[in-house]
């Protein structure tokens, strides 16, 4: 009798300005489904894993701009419509200010 495992995909999460400083983390690899995963959703995978030690990251998120392997996902954009799969390098880049 063979056992039926689920396959689970990775991702490499990049985490820049307040999301690295907030986390104390410059990236992490994180499992995911193999299939019907997307951006939207990895939001709140981010605030479930981290949010115990910080709860201002959700707000960090939500101010935040985001690529898939390098690629700007625009303002605009659907989240639900980005896919993410296994290998996939998602950035989370927030707002800076400078002077």
């Amino acid at each position: 009798m063979s056992s039926t495992s689920t396959s689970t995909a990775h991702i490499t999460v990049l985490y820049f300005a307040a999301a690295s400083t907030t986390l104390g983390i410059t990236e992490e690899k994180i499992p995911i489904p193999e299939k019907g995963f997307d951006l939207s959703q990895l939001k709140d995978l981010l605030v479930e894993r981290h949010s115990r030690d910080n709860p201002t990251l959700r707000k960090i998120l939500d101010s935040s701009q985001w690529s898939v392997d390098a690629e700007m996902v625009g303002d605009d954009e659907d989240l639900t419509k980005v896919e993410l799969g296994d290998g996939v390098e998602v950035a989370v880049i927030c707002p800076v200010s400078g002077g």
